[in-house]
C-alpha cells in the first residue's frame, strides 16, 4: 500500500460519550449566556461552532461573534465533564484493535477529523487512553478549522503532505464515520468513506448516503481491514 491518509471521526465512531457531550454544550451556553438550556443541542456531525450557534437560535439570542470566547466556553465546559465522561462514555469495540492494525501498515498514517474543537476531541480520547499513537495530531483537523465540515478533509490532506512529503486526494485518503454527514463530508470534501453503523444511522442510511464500504462495527478486526483495502482498491 502507497502513502494513505486515513481519518477517524471521534464520537460515536471511536467512543460512546454516554450524553456527556450534548452536557458539555448545554454547560458552554450557560457560561456564555447565564442562561439555562431548555432545549436539548442538536448534534450529528455537525461542528462545535454550528451546534453553538443553533443552539442559541433555538433559545432566541446570540452568542459572542468571537468565535475563540465560544471555543473557551466549550472546553472549560468539558474538562469539567471529564471525569463523568469515563464513567458515563466508554471506547467502542474494536477500536483499540483497528487503531494498531493501521499502526503495522507500511505507509499509512492516522489522525482525526472532528466537528469538536481540538482541545476537546483530545479530551475525549484522552479519557480513555486514545490520544497518543498511533493518531498524528499534528495533522488532525477539528471544528476550531473550519465550521464547514467538509472542507476540513483538504486541511488534513495538506497538513499531511507538508509533513510527509507525499500528495494525499481522493485515491488514497479515507475517512471513517458513522453519521450521513460524515459520509457526505467525506464524499464532498474529497476521501473515499467507511461508514460504521455504531451511531443513530443504520447502515441501509450509511450506504444510500453513498458510503464506499459500510461496517455494523469496529469489533471483527480482519473485515476493518478488508473494507480498507477495498476502498483503496488494493
Amino acid at each position: 500500500m502507497g502513502p494513505t491518509l486515513v481519518l477517524w471521526d471521534v464520537d460515536n465512531t471511536l467512543i460512546a460519550n454516554g450524553g456527556v457531550s450534548k452536557d458539555a454544550y448545554a454547560g458552554a451556553f450557560e457560561l456564555l449566556t447565564g442562561m439555562g438550556v431548555e432545549h436539548r443541542p442538536r448534534t450529528g456531525g455537525s461542528t462545535d461552532a454550528l451546534i453553538m450557534r443553533d443552539l442559541a437560535a433555538c433559545h432566541g439570542v446570540s452568542l459572542p461573534e468571537e468565535l475563540d470566547l465560544i471555543f473557551d466556553a466549550l472546553e472549560r465546559s468539558l474538562l469539567a465533564r471529564k471525569d463523568d465522561l469515563r464513567e458515563r462514555g466508554h471506547v467502542l469495540p474494536g477500536v483499540r484493535e483497528a487503531l494498531d492494525a493501521l499502526a503495522h501498515v507500511d505507509g499509512l498514517v492516522q489522525s482525526v477529523l472532528t466537528g469538536n474543537i481540538r482541545p476537546n476531541a483530545f479530551t475525549k480520547l484522552d479519557a480513555f487512553g486514545l490520544a497518543g499513537s498511533p493518531l498524528d495530531w499534528e495533522i488532525g483537523v477539528f471544528g476550531s478549522d473550519d465550521r464547514v465540515r467538509a472542507k476540513l478533509v483538504g486541511v488534513a490532506q495538506r497538513r499531511a503532505a507538508r509533513k510527509y512529503g507525499a500528495s494525499f486526494a481522493r485515491a488514497n485518503t479515507v475517512l471513517i464515520g458513522d453519521t450521513q454527514s460524515d459520509v457526505r463530508a467525506g464524499l464532498d470534501g474529497g476521501a473515499k468513506v467507511v461508514a460504521v453503523a455504531s451511531g443513530s444511522d443504520s447502515a441501509d442510511v450509511l450506504a444510500d448516503a453513498g458510503a464506499d464500504v459500510v461496517l455494523s462495527s469496529l469489533a471483527d478486526t480482519a473485515a476493518f481491514l478488508t473494507a480498507i483495502k477495498l476502498t483503496l482498491g488494493v
